[in-house]
């Protein structure tokens, strides 16, 4: 079963090829690893166009910032594998979670794997608002979703990729994750949630998700959940 990998990336110069290897180490021996280059000014767009081809590998570069949705979108037309999963260009997340989180659907028991890093596996201790705005916002999804998750607004949701492809996908910034979630639950499909770790970044350190992104989700819940 090969796994499709998406990382899109905006100024992670520092950390995109040090996730680049860890997906190519994380224990699933077949990969596809699609990275899309959201117009980054920091130096990331010539660093990935020095990476040596390797089939493995394929890097899409936008003309101009649009979004890690945009991002998304980009690379789910280009997707050839059977599984989907999104990779956030940071090092919060780890790759060595994909086998565990992989399972269930190589078993037939899920189409949708999400990861949670609230339902008790170690974590990075985050800030206290941080972690209430999630909550909070997992809440609200559920109150409209119907679903029972311990973290909606996780990078880490893996989809066959023939549900994943068949969506059609609007948002452009951090709304990919409520709108997601949204049109999965509308397809009743088996959905399955497991515990991953989770090493948050700090803003200062990067991090690019704010207080408007917050805002801007509890809209995308009512308009995926109620109006679409």
């Amino acid at each position: 079963m090969r796994l499709s990998v998406i990382i899109p990336v905006f100024n992670e110069v520092t950390t995109v090829v040090d996730v680049i290897n860890a997906v190519r180490n994380c224990g699933v021996k077949d990969l596809e690893i699609l990275v899309v280059d959201d117009c980054s000014t920091d130096g990331t767009t010539q660093l990935l166009d020095s990476l040596p081809p390797s089939p493995d590998l394929r890097i899409f570069h936008h003309p101009t910032n649009q979004g890690k949705g945009a991002g998304i979108r980009t690379a789910q037309a280009n997707v050839t594998g059977d599984v989907v999963i999104i990779q956030d260009a940071d090092l919060e997340y780890s790759p060595n979670e994909f086998p565990s989180m992989l399972q269930p659907i190589i078993d037939d028991k899920a189409d949708a794997v999400f990861g949670s890093r609230y339902s008790g596996r170690e974590i990075l201790v985050d800030t206290f608002w941080h972690y209430c705005g999630n909550k909070f916002l997992t809440f609200v999804s559920n109150v409209f979703s119907n679903l029972h998750l311990t973290d909606m607004e996780t990078c880490y949701k893996m989809i066959r990729a023939e549900i994943f492809k068949s969506f059609t996908l609007e948002c452009n910034r951090f709304g990919f994750e409520p709108e997601i979630t949204a049109k999965l639950s509308k397809r009743r499909i088996r959905l399955y949630e497991v515990p991953i770790a989770y090493h948050a970044r700090p803003f200062d350190a990067g991090k690019k998700i704010g207080w408007k992104d917050g805002v801007a989700a509890i809209w995308y819940i009512l308009k995926y959940n109620l109006f679409s």
